[in-house]
This record gives C-alpha cells, structure tokens and sequence, in this order.
C-alpha cells in the first residue's frame, strides 16, 4: 500500500515508470524475488497475465513487442525462472524485437556467494541481448528503466535485460518519473534518395525484399502504393509475409522455407535488389546462397534501421540508414528521374499460381485444403500464430496474408511460441480472430499456456497438426541417414481430451471434409478451443514425402 508522502519503494517507482512509457500488458510467473513488485501491481492500472512457465511469458512478451513496435514487458524470478524465459529473449534477438524482461535477483548484500538461484545476469544474457544490467540504487530506477525502453525500441530493436534485487525494490525514495520514451524514426537523406531514385530508374528488372521490425501499417501502405505506381515486384522475407498485401498486384511470394522456385529465379535475373527492414539472415538467403559475399552479384540496396547492420555480411552499393517507417514515408514523395514499368504482373501471377490449389497429400487430411479454407473463411483482421516444424510450411505456402501485424511467428524457429502468441494476441486484440498453428512436438513445448487462455476467458483456436513425429528432424535424417530412425517418434495424447481438461473444447479432424464444421464448432463454442488434425507423417512438405527423401538419398548413395 502507498504511503501518503512523496516517498514511494522502488517497486512501486519501477511500475509506475511502465506506466509512464506506455505499457498496457505485463505478463509474468510470480516468484518471491519480486514481491515488492506484485505488490506494486495490485494498484496500477497495467493487465497482469499470469502465465504456466517464464518461457511462455517472455514469448508474450515478444509477441506484443513484435505487433506494436513498443517494448513488450515480462517479469520472472532469479535462477531457474530467468533460464526459463531465456528462449523469448533469443527470439527477440533474432527478430529484432523490442522486449524489456525484469527479473528477480539476490538481495544486494548476499551476491558472488552463489546465493539461492543466483546467477551472473549480465553474463548469462550478455550475447543475446542489447543491455543486460543490474539496479543498484532505487533512485536510478527512472533513469535505468527509460534507458532500457530506449535501447529495446531504436536502432535495430531487441531484448533487455534488468535485474532488480529484491532488497532495493523495498527501500523507499523521493524520485521524479523519467519522461515516455519515444521513438526515433532515422529518416534517409536527400542525397540518399536521389541515388535511390538514380538506381532504380536504371534497373529494368529490380525486386524489393521486405523484412525486418520498425514496420507498420502506414508504412506497408506506402511500399504498396510506390510498387504499384511503378509496377515493382515485391517478396516478403521469411515469416514476414504481413508486411505486404498478398493479394496487391506487386506482390511476389515468400523468400523463406521451400519458397516458390519462380521466385527465385526471379531474384537471381534481378538487375538490382533493394532490400528493406530486414538482415537476409540464413533462411532468406537460402543458407547465403544466394547472393555473394561480402559484395553480391546483382546492385544491392540495404535499408536498415541499425547502421551495425549496414555490410555487416553483405557489402551494398547504397546503404541508407533509416526506419522502414520513415523510408516508406519519403517514397510518397519520390518520383523517378524517368519512368520505369517493372514485372509486378508476371511475378504475382507466378505467386497465385504457386499458391492457388493444395497440393496431393498422403493421408485422409490434407492440411493444405485446410490452410485455403482458412484464407477463405477468416476475415481479414484475423491473426495467425505459430512457433517452428514443417508444418509451417503449408502456411507460408498457402495462406494469404492481408495486412500487417496479422502473422505472429518467429524467424528464429524456436519451437513452442505459437500458443504463447495467440495468447497474448487475444490479450492485446480480444475483439480479432485469433488462430494458432502448430506441430505436436510444437504445440506440447509451452502447451501447458493454453490453461492461461482458459483462466482469462480468451475464446482462440489453436490447430495441432499431430503426425506422431518430429517432423522437421526426421526430415533431415531420412536426407541425411536414410531408413535410421532414431529419437523422432512421439506418443501424443488426446488433445481433444486435453483441451477439454482444462476446461476449452476439443474436438479431432481426421477427414479433410470435416474440418470446416469443426471449425465453426470451435467458435460457436466462445472458448479455448483445440483441433488436432491427424496427419499422416508421409506428407512432410506440400512438394514431398518422407519415403520419396529416403528413396533419393538412398539413391545418391549408390551411385
């Protein structure tokens, strides 16, 4: 309970600069090394989500830091608590996404014994985050926390880390707020621009990349209008198809997982590459494949946010240190010195065509029927989740993303975070539609969330495509070591019977033909609900089977 003078502890100081930056979320596992600060949270006004395990909280956390460009917030106890949510935060470094994660530490006067779940915090997080610290003296805690929102959101965004010991959030202190953070959109120069303009009226075959963080709506709208005017061909980067309507005559497809063979081809015969937000990372550059290191083959445009990230792999000819945000705003005004007609039609027609009709499966589900169906049915407004495994593939393939925020899921490929997002997506939209996705082995990693879906009254729908494997491991042994078997088989439960356990609604798919009722059902229902789809193990990718990548590395073998 506050006291009626200006003193406040450093708990109470540390929520009230939350709420000062903006955060409307917090999402924790309670733990006694901050105590102070659940106490503090029972007179604010910020919505607690009180999660099953650290990991799903930091994935939360992530999650709204990922769809509102602000930090997302999670809180965790020392030890073992921290370790927990250390997924999250690798998936914040890896998406570029702002988090702040505060986490209990030893008081201040029993540290570098190995104290109780002690650990070295700006050791232990020091190569994944941008800032890992410790607050000493409650009276920089506006100070510390200002200077953590600002690093978390500017530059290329990322996670950081704060221990606060539970013997300083007691101690009491007359301290000022620190005023909001703000954004910094870096905007490009005119100098910039002309070069930009003088390159692009040049290429008769260029493409834009788009990926990254520091997006939004506005800026997609941008991009969109710019590529439409000069019928630019524009592909999303891996698990970033929402910045970019795929239904906008420019659009290209997805340069991720298994992308679209014309796409590529198309990338490859581009006279110039403008890439926008994004790193190109292993996955979107086919294992840095595809273009030349360190200068590539093809004139190359970066466009980042973070100037560390400025030929930190790939040497560009023009590199432009400014937002996507910001980039996309100077393109409204930007007209080139001549005009250029690019090969939008011919390249969105190749994506319809990739993307239009499931492919055969083996099987009585086909879960490329069900991902079309959904496309179809969901508005528009609709939210996609899903952490990592082969059945991300039929997403990417055949969902069509419209607009930007609506696919939740990490570049890192870190298993386990589908239903963590939908959970804070329901959280923080509870009027969207919210749908996870997910593997078996996926879905079980931070299953245990859906009961927090369930305390919270929070009516989304997760789809589990149960093939009784590991399916992306045993992918790679039948390439790598055909016909060994080893370590990927699983033994499920009935996930229809778990949702219902937990007081959801379940149900189980087993004909393609009766998943849109079940579907319906689901909803009609207003609860958390779970579909385990049966999918035979067979149908590992939309383009192959497991026997067919045993055959051809048999093959191989025996030449």
């Amino acid at each position: 309970m506050r006291a009626n003078d200006n003193m406040r502890t450093a708990a109470e100081v540390l929520v009230d600069q939350l709420q000062v930056h903006g955060v409307r979320h917090v999402f924790c596992v309670p733990g006694e090394s901050y105590l102070a600060v659940l106490d503090a949270f029972h007179d604010s006004e910020l919505n607690i989500t009180v999660c099953r395990q650290e990991g799903g909280a930091c994935m939360m956390a992530e999650a709204i830091g990922k769809v509102t460009g602000r930090p997302g917030v999670c809180f965790v106890t020392r030890g073992p608590g921290a370790t927990n949510a250390s997924a999250g935060i690798h998936i914040a470094r890896q998406d570029s996404t702002p988090l702040v994660m505060f986490v209990g530490q030893v008081a201040r006067d029993m540290r570098e014994r190995e104290a109780f779940q002690e650990l070295d915090y700006r050791a232990v997080f020091g190569s994944m985050t941008k800032w890992a610290t410790e607050i000493d003296d409650p009276a920089r805690v506006p100070e510390i926390v200002s200077r953590a929102f600002h690093i978390a959101a500017n530059g290329r965004p990322g996670p950081v880390v704060v221990a606060i010991p539970e013997d300083m959030l007691v101690e009491r202190v007359a301290v000022s707020d620190a005023p909001p953070f703000a954004l910094i959109e870096t905007a490009p120069g005119p100098a910039e621009m002309e070069k930009f303009a003088e390159m692009l009226a040049a290429a008769r075959s260029p493409i834009f990349l788009l990926g990254g963080s520091r997006w939004s709506q506005a800026a997609s709208d941008s991009v969109a209008s710019f590529a439409q005017k000069y019928a630019l061909p524009v592909a999303t980067t891996f698990r970033r198809a929402h910045l970019f309507d795929a239904l906008h005559p420019s659009y290209a497809g997805d340069l991720g997982i298994g992308p679209n063979p014309k796409l590529i081809e198309r990338i490859k015969g581009a006279d110039l590459v403008i890439l926008l937000g994004g790193r190109l990372g292993e996955l979107p550059s086919q294992s840095y494949t595809l273009f030349d290191i360190p200068r590539p083959q093809v004139p190359f445009i970066h466009i980042h946010p973070g100037t560390e990230e400025l030929g930190r792999v790939y040497s560009p000819n023009l590199a432009i240190n400014a937002t996507p945000t910001a980039f996309a705003a100077a393109l409204e005004n930007l007209e080139l010195p001549q005009l250029l007609h690019g090969q939008a039609e011919a390249a969105h027609a190749e994506y319809l065509d990739w993307t239009e009709q499931p492919t055969e499966q083996p099987g009585t589900v086909n879960f490329g029927a069900i991902m079309v169906w959904l496309r179809e049915y969901l508005p528009t407004d609709a939210i996609i989740c899903n952490g990592a495994g082969n059945y991300a593939s039929w997403i990417h393939r055949f969902f069509r993303m419209r607009r930007f925020g609506q696919h939740v899921a990490p570049t890192a490929g870190s298993m386990g975070f589908g239903v963590p997002a939908a959970v804070a997506m329901k959280r923080l939209y509870p009027d969207r539609q919210v749908v996870c996705v997910a593997g078996d082995g996926d879905f079980l990693m931070n299953g245990q969330e859906f009961a927090t879906a369930v305390q919270y009254d929070l009516p989304l729908t997760i789809l589990i495509a149960d093939n009784g494997i590991y399916g992306t491991i045993r992918m790679h042994q039948e390439r790598e070591y055909p016909g060994r078997i080893s370590a990927t088989e699983l033994r499920n439960p009935d996930f229809s019977d778990y949702a219902r356990a937990f007081g959801g609604f379940g149900a189980s798919v087993e004909r393609t033909e009766d998943f849109p009722a079940a579907f319906r059902e689901a909803e009609a229902s207003g609860k958390p609900a779970i579909i385990r789809l049966k999918i035979d193990p067979e149908a590992i990718t939309p383009v192959t089977t497991l026997s067919k990548i045993r055959a051809r590395s048999l093959a191989e073998r025996n030449r």
